[in-house]
């Protein structure tokens, strides 16, 4: 799939937003790239999980043993991608704010995992759930996601395979440009700001 495409898909399915948003990363944008939306028909979401898989090189697919994704935003992708790499897809949950196995998930001693995201802004929410894998034993050989919003920056500490790099402007609380200070705030994300 070309760049042109995955975004076609996204604008397809209404799931390139713009107003303000406040990012789960913290940060404010006047874009917002809505991946529930564009993961609602699942022969989309099969697509772009088929699109991301080829995305890996070969011989990183033959390691893989386990995909994981942080809940809520990778869930999908996430489990898409298990059915893409034929491989067990589980997630990640924070019920106390800090990324646990829970409903009886489990990484077996060694597994080496792909993990999975809707979107990378700062890479924050990736880093913990990389580090959440490794306290449970697992190794992560690498991430891929739908959207990296970080401008090539985000360091995860593993490969990173997105399938499309967006670079919208984001802004600190107090870097916020009056224009779009005077939009109200939505804050469609799943973190806690």
């Amino acid at each position: 799939m070309t760049e042109e495409e995955v975004l076609s898909e996204f604008r397809n399915c209404e799931a390139l937003l713009e107003g303000h948003f406040k990012l789960s990363s913290g940060r404010h944008s006047a874009y917002y790239m809505q991946c529930a939306r564009v993961l609602m028909d699942p022969e989309r979401a099969g697509r772009l999980a088929f699109a991301l898989a080829q995305k890996l090189p070969r011989e990183l697919r033959s390691e893989i043993t386990r995909v994981v994704s942080p809940a809520m935003g990778g869930l999908i992708i996430g489990h898409e991608m298990g059915r893409a790499l034929g491989k067990e897809a589980i997630f990640l949950e924070r019920p106390t704010g800090i990324f646990e196995f829970r409903r009886g998930f489990r990484l077996e001693p060694g597994d080496k995992v792909l993990m999975v995201e809707d979107v990378v802004t700062t890479g924050l929410s990736s880093r913990e759930a990389i580090e959440a894998v490794e306290r449970d034993g697992g190794e992560v050989l690498a991430e891929v996601a739908l959207v990296d919003r970080s401008g090539g920056e985000a360091n995860l500490g593993v490969p990173f395979f997105p399938l499309v790099q967006i670079n919208f402007p984001t802004y600190a609380d107090d870097e916020v440009p009056a224009d779009l200070a005077a939009v109200p705030v939505t804050k469609p994300g799943s973190r806690k700001a």
